[in-house]
């Protein structure tokens, strides 16, 4: 799907409109395209078609590039969530930026939270002509939802530990591992994007106006930011895992002793019973009317001594 839009300044206030055709200084913005529609924006955009395959691949790494025509793809990788068996989750995906002489290019296999923002007014006072600008304003929102995602992780692991508490099921704990890997995954792509953000300020477009440049360091703290809170949320959670881990090992522990105790005291009763219903002679007590409840009384009597000694051995 190709989306084509272009802001325009009006009262003092940006308005976002969408355009039928490409045009200098618009925005377009291409989500799951074919191979028809990638061979269109090629020809028309003057632009390899290479770059624009860049973003198809998911386990593409986050890079910049140019071509000989001076178009620059920034290639990173953007937080998403998905809902996967009724929870939610979370991973990455790559997001190509390609900045032309006339226009900014976004592509993407999924819809974006990120780039719905702008499209959707979220984000103030953004130009789609101030090329690099706008690709400053997408970079620091990517940083922002890569925070935003992390403390969400981090809440929805708290939630789980409260139940693991009570718990003896395995369910609790591949939800964590499912956010453990989750984190894991938003570590590899922030650090695989800083690499990407430093190169950038190298890069010509960058150094152009001062404001960008600071603007790009803020990105670059923000992204270093949200590296340090994964990797303190994941040793977290790798720490929480093994520790929950022991404590169900330890709680079947607990339940298993407590049957062997029960087997054994229930065991007693039935070894006096059958030997008092072996035909093989006199049965004691088969003379007198109480005599069932002699015997009851007897495996009572020893079953409540093997409880007391059971018990002092914290066997209940």
């Amino acid at each position: 799907m190709i989306s084509i839009y272009k802001t325009s300044e009006e009262n003092n206030m940006c308005t976002l409109h969408q355009l039928d055709n490409i045009e200098p200084g618009c925005w377009v913005n291409i989500v799951a395209p074919s191979d028809q529609e990638l061979l269109l924006i090629s020809k028309k955009a003057n632009i390899s078609i290479e770059f624009l395959r860049a973003a198809m691949d998911d386990e593409e790494t986050s890079r910049i590039d140019s071509d000989e025509n001076k178009n620059i793809l920034l290639l990173l990788d953007i937080p998403f969530t998905e809902m996967e068996e009724n929870s939610l989750t979370y991973d990455t995906y790559p997001l190509a930026i390609i900045h032309t002489e006339t226009m900014l290019i976004t592509i993407c296999l999924k819809n974006s939270k990120i780039l719905l923002d702008f499209i959707d007014g979220k984000v103030k006072s953004f130009f789609t002509f101030k090329r690099s600008r706008f690709i400053l304003q997408i970079l620091y929102k990517i940083a922002g939802y890569y925070l935003i995602y992390l403390r969400q992780i981090d809440k929805k692991s708290s939630m789980v530990e409260k139940r693991l508490h009570k718990s003896m099921k395995n369910k609790e704990l591949i939800q964590l591992l499912s956010l453990e890997k989750s984190l894991v995954y938003f570590s590899t792509s922030l650090k695989s994007n800083e690499i990407t953000l430093e190169k950038m300020l190298k890069l010509e477009i960058m150094q152009k106006y001062p404001e960008d440049q600071d603007i790009l360091e803020d990105v670059i703290i923000e992204n270093k930011q949200a590296i340090e809170m994964a990797n303190i949320y994941s040793n977290i959670l790798t720490g929480t895992m093994d520790f929950f881990a022991s404590v169900i090992s330890n709680n079947l522990n607990i339940v298993m002793k407590l049957l062997a105790s029960v087997t054994i005291v229930m065991s007693i009763p039935n070894m006096i019973s059958g030997m008092f219903g072996m035909n093989v002679g006199g049965v004691p007590f088969g003379q007198y009317a109480y005599g069932f409840w002699a015997v009851f009384a007897i495996m009572s009597f020893i079953s409540l001594i093997a409880i007391i000694i059971l018990n002092k051995k914290d066997m209940f």
